[in-house]
């Protein structure tokens, strides 16, 4: 399994307010997951890069129909 993202197949998500985050993401997620499944080839993952900003991907180490999280 090679690890990586598709090209143009990720989204920045920026909140300013904690009660912003799970609404931003889970847009940010099904937006991904309507990508995904027209060539369900890999899964989400959501990696925090710093306080309140988030990359959410498709990325081939993450297998089809799992959102994973980490942090950068």
């Amino acid at each position: 399994m090679s690890s990586g993202s598709h090209a143009h197949d990720s989204l920045t998500v920026v909140v300013g307010a904690a009660h912003e985050l799970d609404s931003a993401l889970g847009s940010a997620i099904g937006t991904l997951q309507k990508r995904a499944a027209t060539s369900p080839c890999c899964g989400i993952l959501v990696t925090r890069e710093a306080a309140g900003e988030y990359t959410v991907a498709l990325d081939d180490s993450v297998p089809y129909g799992i959102t994973q999280e980490r942090c950068a």
